[in-house]
């Protein structure tokens, strides 16, 4: 169990995977800094997933402001989206 402000219950492996492409992405685009490690902001979005946590309440918890936490959540939502499986003739 990984833990932020409050508690949630997610496998090292689901974190680990999320933070692995977070980083990937990064590379990708140039980030140079950034105000949460790939592995916190993974922590960030799955916590938004998983409970429900608001912008406000992740910001708050993480320390970042409500932009950035939206922002954030938003790059990690798109990540998995296009490595979510596509049915074929959707």
């Amino acid at each position: 169990m990984f833990v932020y402000p409050s508690s949630i219950d997610l496998s090292s492996r689901t974190l680990r995977f999320l933070a692995r492409h977070l980083r990937s992405r990064r590379m990708e685009i140039g980030t140079r800094w950034r105000g949460l490690t790939a592995g916190r902001q993974a922590l960030l979005a799955l916590a938004h997933l998983r409970c429900g946590d608001t912008h406000a309440q992740l910001a708050a918890g993480f320390r970042i402001g409500i932009t950035t936490a939206y922002r954030y959540i938003r790059e990690a939502v798109d990540i998995l989206a296009v490595l979510a499986p596509h049915s074929p003739g959707r």
